[in-house]
């Protein structure tokens, strides 16, 4: 629940904690502002690489920062108890460090993880000798952050981190003073510190000035210490007034006031470096190799590893290419690079322990020329996500815009908005293809709802009801009808999945054994058997002893197609009146899956 947003008076203002409410409110009002800010932020993405994506990075990041947060809600809410301060900003941090996207995402994710290295305490209130902890756990932040970078730059977020560290650190009181100030006092100053930082950021970095604009990833920081702000003392900070930055000609005169009126701590120019100018063709603190024509590929993995690997790791990737940023510790890290050799990238990945949910980008070359004439929306399209490639193709041939689920990795909420924006329609169903995903789906729906998108949410609970929605799917007629059509549709599919037991426990069908194959009929474990195809012959024979007239098969990479042959012919046999289909479905999880219509 969000704090009131009325300013309380000064004279009455009461000492206000970073404690684990505050915290979970902070989450949620970040990714609140984000949410709005993301397109603003996008925007003036020009450094490292101009591809347009800081703010959705940044989104994502707190996304998943946020589902962690909550999950440990959740767990204390069967005891009736609140999570310790601690557990949430930990909860935080581990977060956005496994969900982490981008250069400006990946910073953010060690801020949080250098904060967590302090608010435990903070949380426990302001000291008499300190003041608010706060200013130390952000300068730790801070300086985790910068340490996490191979070639830090100045003029970027860790700019901004550090003025609003050491702003926050300022309000500490002098020996003698009236007492100790409290937490909103440093979030206010560390606020103010990171405003005067961000609007230096183009006289710290010649790529800025020239386009005129903020860092994106600074600019998207003061957001997330504006929901600080918000969730410790229930005041809206005033919000700057455009993420684009003013020549320098039209600019505030550095001497005068702030744009806030306040000043704020640090002065003008901010502390020590925040403060230098630089020419606008001086490229003097600039990495030199993250330039237009650096490399083409961005990859960014999770990495479980001792440190004395990941030493190696940084020196064998700094070699390779340029934005290197290697965050975590006790055993997790989150690996970001620019790269042209992807393989090298995750090979070295592979050298120093195990990397996991591994993520390539190729960079979209800007085309010369005056910019494209913008497409007309579609009246309808349809979102699915799927488990593999090969659906994945199969449902773009249907005319699907499609969101790849990866193993062991659930998309957010913002991947589901951003394919119903890459759609570009008035009307879309989305079809989330997974039991897990339903809350995801349908946040996602509300906010393309906010944005003037018509969105009807099909609860497909597997991929096969998801083919089986798209294969009634027909755009031309009424919206309402073809949602209704495609929901019976996917209803009316049975489904099922063979998997493999990965340890022993205990199951509805009884006990299994570590090798086990595993029979799932409607996300319930209906068959254990030891064997792949006589535990699909199995399945299939229960599913369709209810009957049934058209069963799907979807098999993954390295399953033989001699098991798609005797499913068949079992089918055949069996049920005469049935037809079989047989689609690849490429590297996906699950062996393979099954539907009954």
């Amino acid at each position: 629940m969000h704090r009131a947003s009325r300013p309380l008076k000064e004279d009455h203002q009461v000492p206000q904690t970073l404690d684990a409410a505050a915290v979970r409110n902070w989450c949620a009002l970040a990714l609140e502002a984000l949410g709005r800010e993301r397109e603003e932020i996008d925007a003036i993405n020009v450094y490292p690489v101009a591809d347009g994506d800081t703010g959705t990075n940044l989104y994502l990041t707190v996304e998943s920062a946020a589902q962690a947060v909550e999950a440990v809600f959740a767990a204390h809410e069967t005891g009736g108890t609140e999570p310790a301060a601690a557990d949430v900003v930990r909860a935080m941090a581990h977060g956005a460090l496994i969900g982490a996207r981008g250069n400006s995402g990946t910073i953010l994710a060690q801020l949080l993880r250098g904060m967590a290295d302090g608010p435990a305490e903070a949380a426990a209130g302001p000291s008499a000798e300190d003041g608010s902890r706060l200013g130390p756990a952000l300068r730790r932040a801070a300086e985790l952050a910068r340490e996490a970078v191979a070639h830090p730059v100045e003029g970027t977020i860790l700019s901004v981190a550090e003025a609003a560290a050491e702003a926050a650190c300022a309000t500490a009181p002098e020996t003698g003073a009236g007492g100790p100030p409290d937490d909103g006092t440093a979030v206010r100053a560390a606020y103010a510190g990171a405003r005067i930082a961000l609007d230096a950021t183009p006289d710290q970095l010649a790529v800025l000035d020239r386009a005129g604009v903020v860092d994106a990833g600074g600019r998207g920081l003061l957001t997330v210490f504006g929901a600080l702000v918000r969730a410790v003392t229930g005041e809206a900070p005033t919000p700057p007034p455009t993420a684009l930055r003013r020549r320098r000609k039209d600019a505030v005169d550095e001497k005068g006031d702030q744009p806030d009126g306040t000043g704020g701590p640090g002065g003008s120019g901010g502390h020590g470096r925040h403060g230098t100018h630089v020419g606008c063709e001086d490229t003097e603190g600039a990495d030199p190799r993250a330039a237009a024509d650096g490399p083409a590929i961005e990859v960014i993995y999770l990495l479980e590893a001792e440190d004395d690997a990941v030493a190696r790791l940084r020196r064998r990737l700094d070699a390779l290419g340029d934005s290197l940023v290697v965050v975590g510790g006790d055993g997790l890290w989150n690996v970001h690079v620019h790269v042209d050799d992807a393989g090298a990238a995750v090979e070295a990945g592979v050298e120093a322990g195990r990397p996991y949910r591994i993520r390539i980008t190729h960079f979209g070359a800007a085309p010369a020329g005056p910019a494209p004439r913008p497409q007309e929306r579609a009246q309808r399209a349809v979102v699915a996500v799927v488990p593999g490639e090969g659906l994945a193709k199969l449902c773009a041939r249907a005319g699907a815009t499609t969101v790849l689920a990866r193993p062991g990795e659930a998309p957010a909420s913002g991947e589901l908005v951003e394919a119903i924006r890459r759609a570009h329609a008035h009307e879309v169903v989305l079809l989330p293809n997974d039991t897990e995903l339903r809350h995801t789906a349908a946040a996602a729906a509300e906010q393309a709802r906010a944005e003037g998108v018509r969105v009807a949410l099909v609860p497909s609970r597997a991929a096969v009801q998801g083919i089986a929605a798209l294969a009634v799917h027909q755009p031309d007629r009424r919206f309402d009808e073809d949602v209704v059509a495609m929901t019976a549709a996917a209803g009316a599919t049975r489904y099922a999945e063979l998997a493999v037991a990965e340890r022993q426990s205990w199951t509805s069908a009884g006990v299994c054994q570590a090798g086990d194959v595993l029979g799932l009929i409607d996300g319930d474990v209906a068959v254990i058997g030891v064997d792949l195809a006589a535990t699909s012959e199995a399945v299939l024979g229960r599913m369709l002893a209810a009957g049934g007239e058209l069963v799907t098969l979807v098999l993954a990479d390295g399953v033989p197609q001699g098991l798609a042959d005797r499913l068949e012919a079992y089918v055949r046999e069996r049920h005469l009146a049935v037809d079989t289909v047989v689609y690849r479905g490429g590297p996906q999880s699950p062996p393979l899956l099954v539907g009954v219509e």
